[in-house]
């Protein structure tokens, strides 16, 4: 049982939240959610005990073990890949150390034999005898071979580093694992393997992460950080989420009848009552939720961008035919041969084992580079817009963002270049920032916008979620998913590529799978 007791964290004269009150149940896997600069992050360093509450207190059971997943990659470069992951549990890699040493002496005393057997004792209860084939398995099954296992953390990959990390946190059954972005950098394999471990694990979980499949997936409550409070509400990410809006739509609509409003709360949570993502904690779940009245969900303060592609015309019935295509960078070869139709309402997602080939298949459709061999035809029909993974050539010039955004615009009068980014959350003074300074996630919605003034009926976009909140992601998902003409695209978001795809192109060394199946579908195929 880990608890936050009236706990308050500001810095200077801002608050980030105030006086919460939570108890995180064994069992539970709690989400922790909110916009970006809320506090989520600093909440979780609160909990771990790296940063102390400005008020209150965080109270944990007597000899419970937190495990915090580490940020730092380079914070275990002397030592070996198996030692990192048993750091994890920092007693029992420290009894391993001691009992080396003692063993090591050349003059072995009576004492020394005394405090080895003590050390011995708790070795034993600490499931020791096991911890370097315990740490071999969970190495494995994210995906890092044997071979590396007994490397120096500063001889693998950097993307292997993030898996030791995530390795090192979940060893030893911690009672309490509390996950900053435990997805980020990781491949599929390794989420989904991370999705099942964390459905199956029988002590508490505190995340946070900006994926809302992985939420969805692993979450039986979520603890939203909005109005300085932190709430806690049963159910997973979409419960929470359509619930806000449900609570938002009721608060506009004050006078609607109250069994109307009750019927539609029922409705609502019969429907999800049923999405429990561990089966065991489907009852308890339902009854949670039943207990919950409409009256408790705040409509959340967090904005939302308005994100809505409209293409000047319709697509005809030649849209786009790759023929044949190669290209070679840097004397290794990327595309092999690339052939494919695109048809009337194809949205098509783009996998590939090799990250590069998705960004140069992208780059000559856009036409920024062309193909070694091989042909391109576009319909007599069809406008492009491009959505590149590196964005940041687009913004070298020494302007505001409404200068900016105006060289995109048909209409180039302020007033309507101030209106349109007012809608993507560039109001006021913020829409007379220099584009130099812009953050990752401010550069994003600033070529989304300029996506969205292009009119254009087919759209390419390489990445598109990189950088933004979850409310951006959220309204990218519904404005790429309402939009009537072509695209062709990638992200890792998992929701968001299942949601929109009905057409899976996945790019291997020796071969390209083409399947006109949704995302989970093609997956299930694997």
């Amino acid at each position: 049982m880990l608890s936050a007791n009236n706990v308050t964290v500001r810095f200077g004269k801002r608050v980030l939240f105030e006086d919460v009150n939570i108890r995180f149940s064994k069992g539970n896997c709690y989400g922790i959610i909110g916009a970006n600069g809320a506090g989520k992050s600093t909440f979780l360093k609160v909990l771990s005990g790296e940063i102390e509450p400005s008020k209150g207190e965080v109270t944990k059971e007597k000899n419970e073990r937190i495990s915090v997943l580490k940020q730092d990659h380079f914070a275990f470069e002397d030592y070996t890949v198996i030692d990192t992951v048993i750091m994890g549990n920092t007693e029992l890699y420290k009894i391993m150390k001691e009992k080396d040493e003692i063993y090591s002496k050349p003059d072995f005393s009576e004492e020394d034999g005394m405090k080895a057997a003590k050390l011995e004792e708790r070795f034993a209860e600490l499931n020791g005898w096991n911890a370097e084939s315990d740490a071999s398995i969970l190495l494995n099954n994210l995906g890092i071979d044997a071979q590396n296992h007994y490397k120096l953390m500063k001889e693998i990959e950097a993307k292997e580093k993030v898996k030791v990390l995530l390795a090192q946190a979940l060893f030893g059954n911690p009672d309490i694992l509390l996950l900053d972005e435990p997805t980020n950098d990781l491949d599929l394999k390794s989420i989904n393997w991370l999705q099942e471990f964390l459905i199956n694990f029988e002590n508490t979980v505190v995340v946070v992460s900006h994926d809302r499949y992985f939420l969805n997936k692993v979450c039986t409550h979520i603890a939203d950080v909005d109005f300085g409070k932190i709430k806690v509400y049963p159910g997973n990410y979409d419960f929470w989420y359509e619930s806000s809006q449900l609570a938002l739509k009721q608060a506009k609509e004050a006078n609607k009848k109250k069994e109307e409003k009750i019927k539609e709360l029922q409705d609502f949570i019969a429907r999800f009552s049923a999405n429990a993502s561990k089966s065991k904690q489907a009852t308890s779940r339902k009854k949670s939720l039943e207990k919950i009245e409409l009256d408790e969900i705040k409509p959340s303060n967090r904005k939302y961008p308005y994100i809505d592609f409209k293409p000047d015309r319709d697509v005809g019935n030649d849209i786009l035919i790759v023929k044949n295509i190669s290209k070679t960078i840097d004397g290794k070869k990327i595309l092999n041969n690339i052939s494919f139709n695109v048809k009337p309402n194809d949205k098509i997602a783009v996998l590939a084992d090799n990250e590069i080939a998705k960004t140069v298949l992208f780059q000559i459709l856009a036409g920024e580079i062309n193909p070694d061999s091989g042909e391109i035809k576009w319909g007599t029909t069809i406008s492009t817009t491009y959505f590149p993974k590196d964005n940041n050539y687009l913004f070298k010039d020494d302007i505001t963002l409404v200068d900016w955004l105006r060289k995109y615009s048909k209409d180039p009068d302020e007033t309507y270049v101030r209106g349109f980014l007012g809608r993507m959350l560039f109001s006021g003074e913020e829409a007379l920032k220099k584009v130099s300074v812009l953050s990752g996630g401010e550069k994003v919605r600033c070529v989304l916008s300029k996506l969205m003034l292009s009119g254009a009926n087919f759209i390419i976009m390489d990445e598109p979620t990189n950088h933004l909140d979850m409310e951006s992601i959220t309204a990218l998902n519904e404005g790429m998913m309402k939009f009537k003409g072509n695209m062709i695209f990638t992200s890792h978001d998992h929701q968001l590529t299942q949601t929109v795809a009905n057409r899976i192109i996945d790019i291997k060394e020796d071969k390209l799978v083409d399947r006109e199946i949704t995302y989970n579908e093609y997956l299930e195929l694997e």
